[in-house]
């Protein structure tokens, strides 16, 4: 039996393979992370123990700090984490559902994005410098991907044409008030009612509006904080996010 054939029989494998797999191992370990610091930081706050945040995730709390040093690092990571999984929503729903449905439905799965970020409201309103470019990527990723789902809807002639990315997430975002933070089912129903509304005005050759186009309101289990009546905090960012 040759060199190559016992090395192989050890448990040897080419570095290239070992590596790929460490990356990939890497990859799991972060995504835990960042899934169990969403949670924590939703019941307990974003000053919640680091070591909470590793056992709920399953690792040691070295490798917590191996990849996310600063607390606020972990902040951002959560955060950019939770902002791509919305983007990312929007055309998953593009191919199982028909434009109006698909636009309903992301509207309903970003209510659940802003209810879910006030568990990070604390850290984001701090004037901290590391969160300064966090507004500039939620702009980034979300606003194309609902400008993608708008620009269907208004070609299947399901929504009015015309209505900006923008001014839509400001509406929502004024639907989600702190008021409200008790019972999120309510900016449900409302952002149901703002998302019928855009029907008004539509119109294509030869086809006629659904009469209804968006899914029915679900009660969402995400946990609100009850920051007051600061409109500014409807939102992560406040009026940073809406300029």
């Amino acid at each position: 039996m040759n060199n190559k054939t016992e090395e192989q029989g050890d448990g040897l494998e080419p570095r290239g393979r070992a590596d790929r797999r460490l990356r990939a191992d890497a990859q799991r370990n972060i995504e835990a992370l960042l899934r169990s610091a969403m949670t924590v930081f939703a019941t307990s706050g974003v000053d919640a123990p680091v070591r909470e945040i590793a056992e709920k995730a399953g690792v040691g709390i070295g490798t917590v700090y191996r990849h996310f040093p600063q607390r606020s690092d972990l902040i951002v990571g959560v955060f950019r984490h939770e902002v791509d999984a919305c983007a990312d929503a929007a055309a998953v729903l593009a191919t199982e559902h028909e434009p109006g449905e698909a636009l309903a439905r992301w509207m309903q799965r970003y209510v659940d994005f802003i209810s879910a970020k006030r568990g990070l409201a604390a850290a984001l309103h701090s004037g901290n410098p590391a969160y300064e470019t966090l507004p500039a990527y939620f702009r980034k990723r979300l606003q194309p991907a609902l400008q993608t789902l708008l620009d269907a809807a208004a070609a299947a002639g399901e929504v009015r044409a015309g209505v900006e990315p923008h001014d839509l997430m400001r509406a929502v975002a004024s639907l989600c008030a702190p008021a409200h933070a008790g019972d999120p089912s309510h900016a449900h129903r409302m952002v149901a009612l703002l998302v019928d509304g855009l029907r008004y005005g539509a119109s294509v050759s030869g086809r006629t509006p659904k009469k209804r186009l968006h899914p029915r309101p679900h009660h969402s289990k995400l946990n609100a904080s009850r920051s007051g009546t600061d409109t500014r905090k409807n939102t992560p960012f406040g009026n940073k996010l809406e300029t």
